[in-house]
């Protein structure tokens, strides 16, 4: 007996371990999965976040030559070079008031045209349109959405220039204002204006329309359940839910009209004047840079073209910050 006890004390304790080998074997491969994670998580950070700092080093890039490459206009003009209206290459004495207003104006003339009627086809395909309509129509505003901008530029030029200048403009100069004083030429400020808004509104009506199907049904189907009208249902229910996307989806239209080239550089006429009248030939700041980079003369002629687009970025820069402060208040006021 005593014998067999001690073989068997033997046998048990032979065996206890190799019980806890496998105990052991899986911590170890526990840990090392762990530790694998670990680095690939670390490398993943590392690489995401390489590609941010590229983006950033990108912008600060441009930020900064930019500003060395129009150094010399700013030591020669200081910053009243800025609200000058002269722009004379020959003379070399220039001023970017005239590109300026032009750039802000037409993208002025363009979001009073493209918010409201953008704002209406959203609504139309949201909440009256049918439903064999609403794909069809939907995807046709999308795809006016990739037209080229050289495109509209050359129908603007000769299709809606003429059109603007037969029976649009002599009805506005029939009014009196000041603002449309003048012959109609067809090309000037005004039909600049009015492409950027044809520009515009694809890209504005479709942020709202994804905007306005973000409310739940069931909100406005409680409000048409007791009672509301659609209208009702639309300025109670779905502008206030939707009211941070909106101001995105028209800030996203403004910075497409401000940054525009080609076509505003079809139909605004391209003269380096300053004139109250919207039917008058003016300039921008992106025609401007098409028209006459390639033929800057690069003493002062170039610092000033690259001061104009140190300019339209800034402007583009406020523009974002004033959307994201619209933002930020229209979340705060919806308790977001």
């Amino acid at each position: 007996m005593s014998n067999q006890a001690t073989t068997v004390h033997g046998l048990s304790e032979s065996r206890a371990p190799q019980a806890g080998a496998p105990a052991n074997t899986d911590a170890v491969t526990l840990a090392r999965r762990v530790a694998r994670f670990a680095f690939q998580d670390r490398w993943f950070e590392r690489i995401t976040g390489s590609f941010a700092a590229l983006v950033l080093l990108a912008m600060f890039g441009i930020i900064g030559s930019l500003i060395y490459q129009s150094l010399p206009v700013f030591q020669k003009f200081g910053f009243g070079f800025i609200a000058s209206a002269t722009w004379s290459p020959s003379d070399d004495v220039f001023g970017a008031g005239i590109a300026v207003f032009g750039t802000l104006v037409t993208s002025a003339i363009a979001m009073l045209i493209a918010v409201p009627i953008s704002f209406g086809i959203a609504l139309f395909l949201t909440e009256t349109c049918p439903l064999w309509l609403r794909r069809p129509l939907g995807t046709a505003i999308e795809l006016l959405a990739g037209v080229p901008s050289i495109i509209y530029g050359i129908w603007g030029l000769f299709v809606l220039a003429p059109l603007l200048q037969q029976y649009v403009q002599p009805l506005l100069i029939k009014t009196g204002l000041p603002l449309f004083a003048g012959p109609p030429l067809g090309v000037g400020i005004f039909t600049a204006g009015v492409v950027l808004a044809l520009m515009v509104i694809p890209f504005t009506a479709s942020v709202m329309r994804d905007v306005f199907d973000t409310v739940p049904p069931v909100l406005k189907e409680s409000a048409y359940g007791i009672g509301c009208t659609t209208w009702e249902v639309v300025s109670n229910i779905v502008l206030p839910y939707t009211r941070v996307g909106v101001i995105g989806g028209v800030m996203l239209g403004l910075g497409r009209a401000l940054g525009e080239t080609m076509a505003v550089t079809f139909v605004i006429g391209n003269a380096n004047r300053l004139s109250a009248s919207l039917f008058a030939p003016g300039n921008s700041i992106a025609s401007t840079l098409a028209n006459e980079f390639a033929e800057a003369d690069p003493v002062l002629h170039v610092p000033a073209l690259f001061a104009l687009g140190l300019i339209l970025f800034v402007i583009t820069f406020i523009v974002l910050a004033l959307s994201k402060w619209l933002v930020a208040r229209a979340s705060t006021r919806a308790g977001v």
